[in-house]
């Protein structure tokens, strides 16, 4: 029997929309506790968001509160600890500058595919696997880097295992990217065919959006 599509409402009120307002207003108060060197709290804020990321989405699927909007603040708030864990870091020297570049041009090179795209009529991608694992691998990482900042052997065991996470989630980030620059260089060939044949353009398919 064929799986039910689920249903994505406009609903704002949501408790799995609260709960990413929530890590959305969390990210300034990260910030400015890791410029502060206050390790210890930042950390802590660090960890509930990750908790709450989880529990959003678990929630949302569980009891059918999936929303547009949520799908829209989700990666909007991975983004945005994303970054401010890469402009805390590098300012305290944690990590480099060009580290910081390095995904900095992964985002510019989407955003140029992205624009391609909707200049074509398209609104985006299916959303990748890779990409999303790439995030994931990322958000739990950092903690581990933000750990390795503390002396003794769990400070030096955090910031081992931090970067080896680091570095895979760096090598999925841009797989991913690959990934999506093929999908979207398969999409044009394909509206290129269809506008030649005098047929009307397709959709890229389900789950389209920002790539992850």
């Amino acid at each position: 029997m064929a799986s039910r599509q689920r249903e994505v409402s406009d609903r704002i009120l949501t408790v799995p929309n609260l709960l990413s307002f929530a890590r959305l207003l969390g990210v300034p108060l990260f910030l400015w506790l890791l410029l502060r060197r206050l390790d210890g709290w930042a950390l802590i804020v660090l960890v509930l968001s990750a908790i709450t990321d989880y529990l959003d989405g678990k929630i949302a699927r569980a009891f059918g509160l999936e929303s547009r909007l949520g799908q829209l603040l989700d990666p909007v708030a991975d983004r945005l600890y994303i970054a401010a864990t890469l402009v805390g870091l590098a300012v305290r020297e944690v990590i480099p500058w060009w580290f910081v570049w390095l995904l900095v041009a992964r985002e510019v090179l989407l955003a140029v595919v992205m624009l391609v795209l909707k200049r074509a009529g398209q609104t985006g991608l299916p959303v990748n696997v890779v990409g999303k694992a790439a995030t994931l691998n990322l958000l739990y990482a950092f903690p581990l880097l933000l750990l390795g900042t503390f002396d003794g052997w769990v400070g030096t065991a955090a910031s081992i295992v931090g970067w080896a996470m680091v570095w895979w989630g760096v090598y999925l980030y841009w797989f991913a990217a690959g990934l999506y620059v093929v999908q979207a260089s398969r999409v044009l060939g394909q509206l290129r065919r269809l506008r030649a044949a005098g047929l009307p353009d397709r959709p890229a398919g389900p789950g389209r959006g920002a790539p992850a």
